[in-house]
């Protein structure tokens, strides 16, 4: 499946959706959220993980209820959870070639922080494909799927929706992209909560295989065709 050949601006979810979620890199992110709010409220882990969860599904990170209703500093949680050894990710030259091949720009649009994508980013060796990282700091703690956070996006990045495609693996994060006349891709990894306020509407398109798609993008003939000279 190919999309329109007006689309010059990329812009990838980057954990679980550059990678996949089969290196078990989030669990990693996940055990240290646990042992963070264990110890910040005095409860167990079991409680420590309904509290993370509750918070993630309602406010689109747990960062993001932890600030609101305990006044945690955000770069502290941040630095914390991401103290995690990213060695697990493979490289993946596959999706780098397929990357390097799109026209226009590719963009990261991330809840976590830069620091982390830069390594991700490094690891999967896409450093020098990935022009620019839209972190949760540069949306001031605001998470997606949040309208103001793909507002900030959007001017901090000079988008125009028209022009653009997001891929993400969490499909409640393409509603504000749908809304504002992005095309939208949801790449479905088996990730358990991929699928959760899933709006078929702001579904423009679905994947399984991200690197494959992207080549697609830009192979010979076909309605749509896309090519690397073609910016």
């Amino acid at each position: 499946m190919r999309i329109a050949g007006h689309i010059r601006e990329w812009v990838f979810d980057l954990d679980n959706t550059l990678y996949s979620p089969s290196c078990r890199l989030f669990d990693q992110v996940d055990r240290r959220m646990g042992q963070f709010i264990a110890e910040l409220l005095g409860v167990d882990l079991m409680e420590a993980r309904r509290i993370q969860k509750d918070y993630f599904l309602r406010y689109g990170t747990t960062l993001r209820g932890l600030m609101i209703h305990h006044g945690v500093d955000p770069e502290a949680f941040l630095s914390f959870v991401h103290d995690i050894d990213v060695s697990v990710i493979p490289p993946a030259p596959a999706l780098a070639s397929a990357m390097a091949a799109l026209p226009g720009r590719c963009l990261v649009y991330t809840n976590g922080p830069r620091a982390h994508a830069e390594r991700v980013l490094a690891r999967l060796g896409l450093t020098e494909v990935v022009r620019e990282v839209f972190d949760i700091v540069a949306a001031g703690f605001v998470p997606k799927p949040g309208e103001e956070n793909f507002a900030r996006f959007l001017a901090h990045s000079r988008i125009r929706p028209e022009r653009a495609v997001l891929i993400e693996d969490m499909a409640r994060n393409l509603v504000p992209a749908a809304r504002a006349g992005m095309t939208t891709v949801w790449l479905r990894t088996g990730y358990e909560w991929g699928a959760v306020d899933h709006d078929p509407a702001a579904v423009h398109h679905e994947i399984d295989d991200l690197a494959a798609w992207l080549a697609l993008q830009t192979s010979a003939g076909g309605t749509g065709c896309l090519t690397a000279g073609d910016n």
